[in-house]
């Protein structure tokens, strides 16, 4: 069976998932936005409880309170951080994109590196689950979603939320981009798909065609 475990992580209150197969134990990282050592010791208690093993992080975009625990995860758990590379300009600039929103305890937030470059189509193994990446620029040039059909899930990053879109006013967002790759990309998939946001709480492909006011 395929489980997800949110956290919500540091000022801006995103959301970390914890991806993972109950058969194998092998867990994928969503947007590891862990901050403070508090949160650090939750994530870390919450593997360690379940035993997983984690095999990779994955990033939905680089905008900083995505990936403040980018760096964190790479080192104790010795994995490789995977993102599209249209938002390299982003991980590499952290320090200026907290200080541009005046993040408390980050102003030394550590660049991050993009060690597997994610494109439209790639697969992303979880256990017995198997995740498709599908490219949807608009909120950031580089936004990707990850869809599981197996287990009626998408990963949207900050791209949908519930009767609601990302933000497009950030460096390199773009509104019109976005509202076409949403009605490409996640749409076009199965109505009673789960759609887990960056914020806040899930919804599904079917209650925002119907309802999402700006779509």
């Amino acid at each position: 069976m395929l489980k997800v475990k949110q956290f919500v992580f540091n000022p801006v209150g995103v959301n970390t998932f914890v991806v993972y197969d109950t058969d194998t134990l092998d867990a994928l990282v969503i947007d590891p936005g862990m901050l403070r050592s508090e949160e650090h010791e939750e994530f870390d208690k919450f593997i360690s409880d379940n035993k997983l093993k984690v095999q990779q992080v994955v990033n939905t975009h680089l905008h900083f309170d995505h990936c403040f625990g980018d760096n964190y995860v790479r080192d104790r758990y010795g994995v490789k951080v995977a993102a599209s590379v249209g938002d390299d300009f982003l991980g590499k600039n952290m320090a200026a994109q907290v200080r541009s929103f005046r993040i408390p305890m980050a102003t030394d937030a550590s660049d991050i590196e993009i060690d597997v470059k994610l494109t439209e189509g790639d697969r992303i193994e979880v256990g017995e689950y198997e995740f498709e990446v599908l490219e949807v620029p608009g909120h950031s040039p580089g936004s990707i979603a990850l869809y599981c059909a197996k287990a009626g899930i998408v990963f949207v990053g900050d791209a949908l939320f519930r009767g609601s879109i990302g933000r497009t006013d950030l460096a390199g967002g773009d509104h019109d981009t976005l509202i076409r790759n949403i009605r490409e990309k996640l749409l076009t998939l199965p109505d009673n798909t789960i759609v887990a946001p960056g914020h806040n709480g899930p919804t599904t492909i079917g209650e925002e065609k119907a309802n999402n006011p700006y779509l």
